[in-house]
This record gives structure tokens, C-alpha cells and sequence, in this order.
């Protein structure tokens, strides 16, 4: 299966398989294979993602250079536009809770939750496309592993949970911390003026397929500000895995083909310094195997 990604040339929001560094829109592949797509979007081949899988890994073999964009026209946008739901496990690396005041905990003590994030509101790609939320004085940081189903998920085993897996990409989770807490308020936080915020979640830069990848669960994710490094873990910190995720939400929803699931974040945010993000700021976030996905703060709007 090859890379995806999704760019922007003359105008146009093109899909494309990635190879060494080139972009090869699918629709291009696609006429010189004679192959009807499902759609001319990544989103679109969700809809039957068995047969399109079949569709993309035969198009790979029409790559060549006569079928690549030219690079220095190309802007890569967020690979997919946009997802169907996006749910974000909360505080799921040992050292992120230790970091934030739970020190020692154990598996059996949490419980696995989840916030949601806007799909079309939120997911921006690469580049200046994060805006501080409107108000916020506390705008953090937090790299994530997001995987992307392919196959519909509903009350599944954590043992089949991967089957469900189409791809994994980079997620950047930035959280508007004061605006997260409400302590005057019976339930004391508020996961949508701190989570939901518009262009809160970068993906990208691209779409690395399930089998690229041998163990989730042994990947390093790291962060940079400003070029000085802020995070630097690995997924088998997690305290819940990938594959308990899935099997935990698909008992409370049906997760669908083109869903994006956010998996936690090691430690390494700013809210226990207390230092935040400033309007100039470069964030990078980078995944092992996967790639570094770069974006730099505006104002708000």
C-alpha cells in the first residue's frame, strides 16, 4: 500500500500517492490505468475502502515522472479533508499523568475517556495554519499518534482491534488550558472550549498505511518549539493501547471508514511549566516512520 497525501497546486486540492519525496494525483494514475475511482478525494475512497485499497496499491506502479507534480508548485495540505469524527483519548501516557500531578498511577486506577474535536473546523495541514483561540492565555502543545479506520468498527475485541487500522499519520492536539478548566462550574472542566477550538488539529503530512507499520505500540513521538525539543517518548508508554482504544469506542459508537482517532500524548507539554505558545511560534511534531509535521502560530481571528 502506498503513502497518501493531499496537496494544493494551481489552485486545486489534489490527491496523491507519495513516492521519494514526488506527488502523483490518483486521478492522473487512475486514467492511465483505466480505473474508475470511487471519488477524486482521499475521503472518497473510504466509502468502499477494500476495493479502493486494491484500486491505490495497482496505481502504484503508474508512478513515474511523467505523472508527478512539479514540487515547487505543490503546498501539502492536511491528508484528509476532512475526517468523519475525530476522538482524542485524554491523558493516556504514564508519564503525561505523572507530569500533570498523578505521579505512580497504575493501569487499573483510570479509566479510558474521550473528547471529540470538530472535523472541518479543526484539521488544518502543515504551515501557518494554527490560529490562538480566541481569549486564551494558556495555548498548548501535544503530539499524538492518529490512526485512521478503514474497516467499520462496532463492539470489537481488542484482538481484532489493528484489523480496523487503514492508516496512521502525525496529529498536533493543542488545548486552550484555561479555557479546558471551570472549576466554578458542577463538573469542573470544559472539553470543548479547550479542545474544539478551530484549527486545533494538524495532521499530516501524510498517510502511512497500517502494514508499514510492524508495532504501534513502539513508536517515538517527538516536539520541538521554536527548534528546542519539548517532547520525546514512545508509544509504549500508553497506559490504554491502540487496539484498546478502538475496542473502547467502538462499544460506546460505530467508528466509521475515514474516522480519526487521536491516541495520547507522552510527557512534555507546557502547562506544568506553565510556559504556552506565543502568535510566531513553530511548532514541529514528529512520529517515527511516519514523518514530521511542521505548522507556526497566527493570531486569532
Amino acid at each position: 500500500m502506498p503513502l497518501l497525501a493531499t496537496v494544493a497546486y494551481r489552485g486545486e486540492t489534489v490527491a496523491c500517492l507519495e513516492q521519494g519525496g514526488s506527488y502523483y494525483p490518483i486521478t492522473t494514475l487512475a486514467r492511465a490505468a483505466g480505473r474508475a475511482l470511487a471519488g477524486t478525494q482521499l475521503m472518497d475512497l473510504f466509502s468502499n475502502w477494500s476495493r479502493s485499497a486494491d484500486d491505490l496499491q495497482a496505481l502504484s506502479a503508474q508512478c513515474n515522472a511523467a505523472h508527478a507534480l512539479p514540487t515547487d508548485g505543490v503546498q501539502v495540505l492536511a491528508p484528509l479533508l476532512y475526517p468523519g469524527k475525530i476522538l482524542c483519548a485524554g491523558a493516556n501516557y504514564f508519564d503525561h499523568l505523572a507530569e500533570m500531578g498523578m505521579p505512580g498511577a497504575k493501569k487499573e486506577d483510570q479509566r479510558l475517556f474521550f473528547f471529540m474535536k470538530p472535523p472541518r473546523n479543526a484539521v488544518v495541514g502543515s504551515g501557518p495554519t494554527v490560529h490562538m483561540p480566541i481569549g486564551t492565555q494558556a495555548f498548548d502543545w501535544e503530539v499524538e499518534l492518529a490512526i485512521v479506520i478503514g474497516k467499520s468498527a462496532r463492539n470489537v475485541t481488542v484482538e481484532s482491534a489493528l484489523q480496523h487500522v487503514a492508516f496512521y499519520t502525525v496529529a498536533i492536539d493543542f488545548s486552550a488550558r484555561d479555557h479546558n478548566r471551570a472549576p466554578e462550574t458542577f463538573y469542573k472542566l470544559d472539553w470543548v472550549a479547550g479542545k474544539a477550538n478551530d484549527t486545533c488539529c494538524p495532521l499530516g503530512p501524510r498517510l502511512v498505511p497500517a502494514s508499514a507499520i510492524a508495532d504501534p505500540q513502539n513508536l517515538g513521538l517527538k516536539l520541538w518549539v521554536n527548534g528546542v525539543l519539548k517532547q520525546d517518548g514512545r508509544s509504549s508508554d500508553m497506559i490504554f493501547s491502540v487496539a484498546e482504544q478502538i475496542a473502547t469506542a467502538s462499544r460506546i459508537m460505530t467508528l466509521d471508514p475515514g474516522d480519526v482517532l487521536l491516541t495520547g500524548t507522552p510527557a512534555g507539554v507546557g502547562a506544568p511549566k506553565k510556559t504556552f505558545l506565543e502568535v510566531g511560534d513553530q511548532v514541529d511534531a514528529e512520529i517515527e516512520g511516519i514523518g514530521r509535521l511542521s505548522v507556526t502560530i497566527q493570531p486569532a481571528r
